[in-house]
Formats: structure tokens, sequence, C-alpha cells
């Protein structure tokens, strides 16, 4: 081992020493903190590429957590955030305003579809979210229907870890610790066409679409409509593996909140900035929402921000007279970060990273698709450069894996096995088992067929352990 091998490695060890005294990574179980080798460190970024503390390469599969969709390691990037930090490193937007944040929302209101022109500046999706939930209890106070505050979200579906945004979250597991949460949420089936006939359907993936979406109006006409104040959507949902929307079905979903006032809110905190190949999702699905969620991709992730872009008719009863929304975040808005934004949405045009998306996604698609001769892989599904690949025991039932085959299949064997391959991606259990991949969106056919040999070999591999 040369001087510089072992100079590394002690590094290595002094930081993984620090992280089991000190460090309290979020979702994940302490005990990997103190037991085994530790944690993996990650310490450099280049292109779709990460290195860890040893200086192995990795496939950065997911974009860091759907964010990094510019790629990691663009000096200019880091060049912005420099210039604005020495000319206005923080000012917040409570009564004042800075260039900046000024310019950022008028460029988010230019992309966004219909009415869409008022930002209001959050520091992540969550708090996006947090922000919409209240905005529209506010917004049907203020029309003179107070009794409109429940929201309708889909089964499975993750918006977020505040009160609020809990609350709109479909996951019982993620709540029940916290309970009693936000009063309020209430979930519908989402739109997992390959376990529809669990949930009482069949029929064609058209007939799908419009029976989801009356699964809506059903809730809204059960819990009283003058009850409901919103529905509260992602374009495609994230958890539970990539469920994008059939054909109709959000077309169908505003009509049926046009028809009962309830306001349609599109989270797309991850689907936003060409992870769909559109600026906005719901261009690409063909629906206005009353208001968008966004983050992640917004800076690339070089700087914390998110927004809720709202719609001039939820604006307008807040643009007369004393009237405000009291709510905010210290560091919304931030001068750093809107700069960050706006260099970061200049390298989305420049570079056609959308148009990319769109010429591209179906290579990934049918690259993702050679693997369905695997006897794991029950389902590929998705859209853009966001896909999910769901594994089952047995291909001609689909049945799923059991919560302990799921424990040993995932975190026992997949998540260490396709990390030591040399690809960072996602295996999830938040509904049935699957992995995720949402890669930078820099990356193109070449890395698909990297992407899909490293998961062909560990997916075989796991099945032979089964």
């Amino acid at each position: 081992m040369s001087t510089i091998d072992r100079t590394v490695r002690t590094d290595e060890q002094a930081l993984q020493q620090k992280a089991r005294d000190h460090l309290w990574m979020h979702f994940a179980r302490q005990s990997t903190m103190t037991e085994g080798d530790g944690v993996p460190i990650i310490v450099r970024g280049e292109g779709h590429h990460i290195w860890d503390a040893a200086g192995k390469r990795y496939i950065d599969g997911l974009s860091g957590l759907f964010v990094v969709n510019a790629g990691h390691g663009r000096r200019r990037l880091a060049e912005a955030a420099a210039r604005q930090a020495e000319q206005l490193a923080f000012f917040p937007i409570w009564s004042y305003a800075h260039p900046s944040a000024i310019e950022l929302a008028e460029r988010l209101a230019s992309y966004a579809p219909g009415d869409l022109n008022r930002v209001f500046y959050s520091t992540g999706g969550g708090e996006a979210v947090e922000t919409a939930f209240k905005l529209a209890k506010q917004y049907w106070k203020l029309m003179g229907k107070p009794t409109k505050h429940k929201v309708i979200s889909r089964a499975i579906a993750y918006h977020g870890t505040p009160q609020g945004a809990l609350a709109i979250t479909g996951l019982p597991g993620m709540k029940s610790m916290f309970e009693p949460v936000t009063p309020g949420g209430f979930r519908v089936p989402n739109t997992n066409f390959y376990r529809a006939d669990e949930m009482g359907f069949r029929g064609t993936p058209e007939e799908f679409g419009r029976w989801a979406a009356d699964r809506i109006e059903e809730m809204i006409l059960f819990e009283g409509a003058d009850t409901v104040a919103a529905v509260f959507l992602e374009p495609v949902q994230n958890s539970g593996g990539c469920f994008p929307p059939p054909p109709g079905y959000f077309q169908r979903v505003r009509e049926i909140c046009d028809r009962h006032d309830v306001l349609l809110v599109s989270d797309e905190v991850i689907c936003a900035f060409g992870r769909i190949g559109e600026w906005f999702a719901c261009d690409a699905y063909g629906y206005i929402p009353d208001m968008i969620t966004c983050a992640k991709a917004m800076t690339s992730g070089y700087s914390p921000l998110g927004a809720t872009i709202v719609s001039d008719r939820v604006h307008e009863p807040f643009a007369h007279g004393q009237t405000s929304f009291p709510h905010g975040y210290t560091f919304a808005g931030h001068p750093v970060s809107a700069a960050v934004a706006l260099e970061n949405l200049d390298i989305f045009e420049e570079e056609g990273l959308n148009e990319r998306v769109r010429e591209n996604s179906p290579i990934f698609r049918s690259t993702l698709e050679r693997l369905n001769d695997l006897p794991i892989v029950g389902d590929v599904r998705g859209d853009g450069y966001f896909f999910g690949i769901e594994l089952v025991k047995d291909k001609a039932t689909r049945e799923t894996f059991d919560d302990d085959e799921s424990e040993r299949l995932l975190r026992g064997f997949l998540s260490k096995a396709l990390y030591d391959a040399g690809l960072y991606c996602r295996a999830d259990d938040r509904g049935d088992p699957v992995i995720q991949l949402a890669p930078p969106l820099t990356t193109g056919p070449a890395e698909f067929d990297e992407i899909e040999q490293i998961l062909r070999g560990v997916l075989t591999e796991a099945w032979s352990r089964l």
C-alpha cells in the first residue's frame, strides 16, 4: 500500500469514527453507524459519476436524490454562488426583495403553464408542500368557504415530512410514530396499473385512468365537496416505484376538481426541471394545476431551494387591503440559491437537457426492458429519466415478497450489492419491492447499457439466493 493510499484510508477511518460519534443520518437505521464497516462516504462528483472516500467510482443512478439533474462538478454553478455571496450573501424576502429572487420568480412563471404566475419560495420540497396545504386552507377561508380544509392524495404517495405534508403522505408506516398528525388527509388508489386487479379493477389503461380518477370524485362526494380544499398528486408517483398516469387520468381529475370547486396541486418536487423531459411535468401530461410545488433540480442541488407556484386565481384574494399569508422561512428565496437556480436553468436551455430526455427516454426504457427476461423482474415502468423495476417472487402470478423476504432481499443484499458493483440507486420497499433509477440528464445510451449490465448481474445473483 502506497503512502497516498494509507493516508486516504486513515482519513476515511477518522471520518467513519466521527460519523459514528456524531452524525444522525436521515431515514437511516442508526445501527448502520456502529455495526459493520460503517457507511459509504461520498467525497466527489463529476458529470454522472461519484467517488467514495476510498477512491472508488460509481454511476450516480439517482441524481443524488432526484436532484443533480445537470450533473456533478459544474464549476459555473459554484462560481455563480460565489459571485452572489460576495455581492449579497443573505437577505430575507419578508417584506423586502433582492434581484435574484425577483428574476427567478419571473423565470419560473414563464415556464409554468396557464396563469401560474406567483412564486412563493421555500428551502425544499416538503416546505413547498406544507406551503400549498396552508395556502389552500386560507384561500378557501378568504373565499367564504371556511369548511374546505381537507386534502386528498394517493395511497403510498410521499409528499414530505413536515406535519402538514405528512398528513398528505400516504405511507402509514411513516406517520404512526408521529400521530396525531395534522388532520384532514384522505387517500385514494394510486395509478399502479401492474397491480390494478388488486385494487378491484380489470380493463385497459385508458379505462383504468378514468376508474382511478373517479375514485377521487368518490372521495370528494363521500367527505362532502364543501369540506375538501385540494387534491395533491405527483405527475409520476415516486413512492411505490414510478407510477405514470394512465391516458386521460389528469384530464379527468381536472374536470372533477373544477366540478366540485377543489384545487389541484401538482407535486413536482421530483418531476419538474427535466426529469420527465419538460420544465414542469404537468405540460407532458396535458393539465394545468392551480399550484405546482417544486424544489430539488431547480438548482441541481448546488444550493437548497423550493417553491410553490400559484395561479392568479388563488393569489387574487391575497392581493387586496390588509390581507397577508402569515407563513414563510428564513432562508426561502436565498440570494445564493436563487442565483444558482438562474445559472442552472441557463445550462438546461443552452444544452437542451429537456430535449435530451425526450429523445433518450425511449432508449432508456427499452434498455431496462431487456431485464424482463429475468425471473425476478415483474414490471418496468416510468417515464422520462425516471424508472422503477418491480421485483417479484413469481412472474406468472405477480406474487410479491413478504416483509421478511423484502428485508433480506433489499437491505440484506441488493442495496449493498448494487453499490459494490458500481451503481448508486435506490432499492425501495415503500410498497412492493422496487429498484428506482433517475440518473442525471447528461447520461445517454452508453450509461443506460452500463446500468443494465450492473442490474442484470446483481439481480441474477439475487434470484439465485432466494
